[in-house]
């Protein structure tokens, strides 16, 4: 994919914990190692957000003001924290008070070994990461201060990753709070799993989700011109592999001109409105009578439209499901510059086939081709599902195969949770008459364990899923926003999962009752 231009602007604080008791000389020396460290960490090539090294700490003023300006520095999407000498913690109570950025406590030393023939007091007390960073924990743990907790050598390849699944994550974090989701239609009637409580959602997420009447669309739908389509046409044909099958070539070309009207639509919709991510309702696509002579609506669900706009980062959930719709757009930021996709995707069909055990992914259309295997092919075919049961446009592939892992928010009432599973995704038999996008993965440990946990957890059907997503960025996810975080790995066993569950109800019920 590439180094995305969304990371250019952001900034990582950097601050650096010491006293005055040992000295001036001593602070000097401490700012020097600092920006000697910053400056490897960014020419390092691993941590894609620019890490700016704001100073030594020395006192509890200092720390709040720089606190403080951390919350009111829109780039700043983060503070890390490492304490070179002894810092005193009480020091940092009134800035760690007032941050609102996220939190990453580096554990490290500047120096790599202890230099044994040389040592001697004067370096010690200069070196004393071992007893200022414990003692910086202690106040973060007393006064519940959610944060990343980084422990290796700073030149460490291992270290740097951490810090820059960290950093993409502030990302996440930091964009979800600008998402405004806009919802052409309602949910899907009497779907429980993509409903809930959208004034918590943003409360606790930062995720803005807005109805938009599809007649308004239908207004920006009239406005397209035959040129934008012909030349959104050519692009598609430069794009993909073009395939004309059973519908003919003349309705082939109708069809996907009018797919690529509808997302000309959309787009300029997202634009106008500011919004980064949307959801669609197949019952709900402009008037309903396709054969009335004022015909205005869309004559086809739109999802070429919603598989391209996902590949550029815009948010997606069919049906009206605004919580993965943002998820989507929450992953797509954190996978900026990762070599592998991310996609919308739904549990569709289980193959029991004996040693074959798995589950197909795919949707009736909406599946991005970040994920691709090769390049798709852009074919119409009939769907008979939905309030248009019309030859529709989509583009056609199959997943990469290898690990990754899918993500979801559920709201249960009292919290919302988010549920992570590691999935190994596998080459599928050929589908000759199975014309959409898909893929085929085995839930971990085992399909039984993995889609039990799923179920039992309270999963959706939707999901946002990445090859390189990996569980820690969704548990620094879950840890910078205070959410409830559930995990099915190749460690998950149904006795152990299920006491997990029963001990995290009884942690909120009774963190809700103490508030």
């Amino acid at each position: 994919m590439g180094e995305d231009l969304m990371y250019e602007n952001l900034e990582l604080w950097w601050i650096t914990g010491a006293q005055l008791l040992y000295g001036g000389e001593t602070v000097k020396i401490v700012d020097g190692h600092s920006q000697e460290m910053v400056d490897g960490l960014n020419n390092s090539g691993i941590i894609p957000i620019k890490v700016v090294y704001k100073g030594t700490a020395n006192s509890s003023v200092e720390v709040e003001d720089i606190m403080k300006a951390a919350n009111n520095e829109k780039k700043c999407v983060g503070v890390i924290t490492w304490m070179h000498t002894f810092s005193p913690a009480k020091m940092w109570i009134k800035g760690l008070q007032a941050l609102q950025k996220p939190l990453l406590h580096l554990h490290t030393q500047y120096n790599a070994e202890i230099p044994w023939d040389t040592m001697d007091m004067d370096f010690m007390n200069l070196n004393q990461s071992a007893h200022g960073d414990i003692e910086f924990g202690h106040i973060c743990t007393r006064m519940r201060v959610a944060r990343k907790v980084v422990v290796g050598y700073w030149k460490s390849e291992e270290t740097q990753k951490q810090i820059a699944v960290w950093g993409r994550v502030c990302a996440g974090v930091a964009d979800a709070h600008d998402v405004r989701c806009l919802m052409f239609g309602m949910n899907m009637n009497n779907v429980a799993v993509t409903d809930g409580d959208r004034v918590e959602f943003e409360q606790r997420f930062g995720y803005h989700v807005d109805y938009y009447p599809v007649s308004s669309l239908m207004d920006y739908f009239k406005k397209v011109t035959d040129a934008e389509v012909d030349a959104l046409v050519e692009i598609y044909k430069q794009e993909y592999t073009i395939k004309i099958d059973e519908s003919g070539e003349e309705v082939y070309w109708e069809k996907v001109r009018n797919a690529a009207k509808a997302e000309l639509a959309i787009r300029a919709v997202l634009k106008d409105e500011g919004a980064t991510a949307f959801t669609t309702n197949f019952d709900d696509l402009g008037d309903a009578d396709i054969d009335d002579p004022n015909f205005c609506g869309f004559d086809q669900i739109p999802g070429l439209a919603s598989q391209r706009l996902m590949a550029e980062g815009i948010g997606f959930g069919a049906e009206g499901d605004w919580k993965t719709a943002c998820l989507y757009r929450t992953i797509w930021v954190m996978n900026q510059g990762n070599t592998n996709g991310v996609s919308f995707l739904e549990d569709y069909t289980l193959n029991f086939a004996e040693g074959q055990t798995s589950i197909l992914q795919s949707h009736m259309l909406e599946v991005t081709p970040l994920i691709a295997t090769n390049k798709p092919t852009l074919e119409v075919h009939f769907l008979g599902i939905g309030i248009r049961k019309q030859q529709t446009a989509r583009l056609v592939f199959t997943s990469k195969t290898g690990a990754g892992v899918k993500a979801t928010i559920v709201d249960l009432g009292n919290r919302f949770r988010i549920i992570t599973q590691q999935v190994e995704c596998i080459e599928p038999k050929p589908m000759p008459k199975l014309p959409v996008a898909s893929a085929l993965w085995v839930p971990q440990p085992s399909f039984e364990i993995g889609a039990g946990a799923w179920i039992l957890a309270g999963g959706t059907h939707h999901s946002a899923f990445g090859y390189d997503i990996t569980e820690e960025y969704w548990e620094d996810f879950a840890e910078m926003l205070g959410v409830e975080i559930l995990e099915i790995n190749k460690q998950t066993t149904i006795a152990n999962f299920q006491q997990n569950l029963r001990n995290n109800e009884v942690y909120y019920w009774m963190n809700k009752a103490l508030k």
